[in-house]
């Protein structure tokens, strides 16, 4: 039997992303932040771009480093052999502000534009290469406060009524061939006409609708609008809500992003989890760099219907199992649990929501953390027992 310890506490990196919230990490997990920084997300996994650490024979060392020292034993044999790293990134996000609307592409179209933007020469670290990586990033978010997001198009009736409303002249031949072609096609046509606009016509058409949104403020939809106005002025996505499905999770509800869907993170607190990627292609409220063209070229313009958004979980004693359509995660969410009975079969990352998590192995190994900490749990660890009398989740694959 092997000897080496079974649960290992994280050292997790706290990004400080300038959308992110000064309070809400600390007000949920009392971490302390004498600074007043911006706490955007706390990263949990082995991405390059913010590893976590774990102490290894009395050593700090990079999760990554002792994953790739026993990769079959650590993170299990096929999903070393499928993935070759650990194929989750798990995230508490705080959004203060509006991220930007984005697209993640698809596997097919990671490997493509990551080889091309290779092949040419692009630095991974320029402010226009558009991958960083050649994996897809479909993910899940998790709330836990509520939590306002744009996900997927609105049906195509539904958005050129809303743009109907503005009666804006300059883009009224884009309204009026939407309204002629409602498919996907017609629908690629408006939303990278829109994206594309520039000039006197896109100052013009954006100040239309702002006053718009004055003058009918006393509405939900027009009231975010102005909100995001005044985070990204004058910024073409300002038109994304009366394209896009916007929802409020309430906390305990959650949501699947797939692949090739435009959506957007508001403002609010979540877990997310997804896979092992950080490729974004930009579609407004951003003053990064946007290739239209490409990010039009990865997007699924179809409608997704609203009361589809949220996702059911699977209820199993008391656990909340998320039916993830991708091999890359699974999650879980456990409240109340007494030695609830677990076993790995990859591994494992356990995060303590809102009250102290005991987990224990047979060999008499135990590990306690508190409320926003976790435990990294390798593959070999087999069979355990967590106890909390609050809420954990559970990424695993």
């Amino acid at each position: 039997m092997s000897t080496s310890p079974r649960f290992y506490r994280m050292h997790n990196v706290i990004q400080d992303y300038a959308w992110g919230s000064t309070t809400s990490i600390g007000q949920l997990f009392g971490f302390e932040n004498p600074e007043g920084k911006p706490q955007a997300e706390i990263w949990m996994g082995a991405h390059q771009n913010g590893c976590s650490q774990i102490d290894v024979d009395g050593k700090t060392t990079l999760l990554s480093d002792y994953i790739e020292s026993d990769k079959a034993t650590l993170i299990g044999a096929q999903t070393a052999e499928t993935f070759g790293e650990l194929p989750y990134l798990f995230k508490v996000l705080a959004a203060e502000k509006a991220l930007s609307i984005q697209v993640h592409p698809s596997k097919a179209q990671a490997e493509a534009g990551f080889a091309k933007e290779e092949e040419q020469g692009v630095p991974r670290t320029a402010g226009n290469r558009n991958y960083k990586d050649p994996n897809h990033k479909p993910e899940l978010v998790y709330a836990l406060t509520p939590y306002q997001a744009m996900n997927g198009f609105r049906e195509f009736a539904e958005i050129v009524a809303n743009f109907r409303k503005l009666d804006i002249a300059e883009i009224s031949a884009l309204v009026d061939s939407l309204e002629a072609n409602q498919n996907e096609a017609g629908l690629e046509a408006f939303f990278e006409s829109m994206l594309s606009l520039d000039g006197e016509i896109k100052e013009t058409s954006v100040a239309k609708l702002l006053a718009y949104a004055e003058a009918h403020k006393d509405h939900e939809l027009f009231a975010l609008i102005l909100d995001l106005a005044g985070q990204y002025p004058g910024d073409i996505g300002l038109f994304a809500p009366l394209m896009l499905n916007t929802l409020t999770l309430q906390p305990g509800e959650a949501m699947f992003l797939y692949a090739c869907t435009p959506h957007a993170y508001i403002k609010g607190t979540g877990l997310e989890i997804m896979a092992n990627s950080d490729n974004v292609l930009r579609a407004g409220l951003t003053p990064k760099y946007m290739d239209v063209p490409e990010l039009v070229s990865c997007t699924t313009c179809q409608p997704i219907p609203f009361d589809s958004l949220l996702m059911a979980p699977q209820v199993e004693n008391g656990a909340l199992h998320y039916p993830i359509p991708v091999p890359d995660f699974k999650f879980s969410v456990y409240q109340q649990a007494n030695d609830v009975a677990l076993e790995t079969n990859s591994a494992e990352i356990l995060l303590a929501v809102d009250a102290p998590l005991t987990v224990a192995h047979a060999d008499g190994e135990t590990l306690t953390i508190a409320k926003g900490e976790s435990v990294f749990i390798p593959a070999n660890a087999g069979a355990y027992l967590a106890t909390s009398d609050g809420k954990f989740a559970r990424a695993y694959n």
